[in-house]
């Protein structure tokens, strides 16, 4: 069975926010890498942008969380738009209850989290980097 893996651009701030999420969800990044990693004649990279996140990976259960900065050169996210919400899965209510408190705290709560009309445990929100999150428990799964 295929996993996903969701991954995030950042506008200068990815480190930041995976250490939030990795003082949320625990663990070790298994991979840093910033742009003056790969710098060299075939790839300048300008002062600006030589400590921002060209890679940085936080596992995730089976899965990984990954993210990056995007180079100056490339303009700013849009951090209000629409993006694609990441899903979480808890293995319990206190689970759902310690993810959705903690990766919620700073940001927006859009769906409050508690028993859903679809028989699930249920909330939604946006951190405060503007990354949207769902955090469901099915009870019986």
């Amino acid at each position: 069975m295929a996993i996903i893996n969701p991954h995030i651009n950042f506008n200068g701030n990815a480190e930041e926010a995976f250490t939030f999420y990795k003082s949320v969800f625990g663990g070790a990044f298994t991979n840093v890498v910033r742009l003056k990693d790969l710098a060299g004649p075939e790839f300048p990279v300008p002062t600006e942008d030589e400590n921002k996140i060209m890679h940085i990976a936080l596992p995730i259960g089976g899965n990984l969380l990954m993210g990056n900065d995007v180079p100056a050169s490339l303009g700013r996210v849009n951090e209000n738009e629409n993006r694609s919400k990441i899903a979480i899965s808890a293995a319990s209510k206190e689970e759902a209850d310690k993810l959705f408190n903690g990766l919620s705290a700073g940001g927006t709560v859009e769906f409050p989290i508690g028993d859903s009309p679809w028989g699930s445990y249920f909330g939604m929100f946006r951190d405060k980097y503007g990354i949207e999150w769902m955090v469901d428990f099915i009870p019986g799964k």
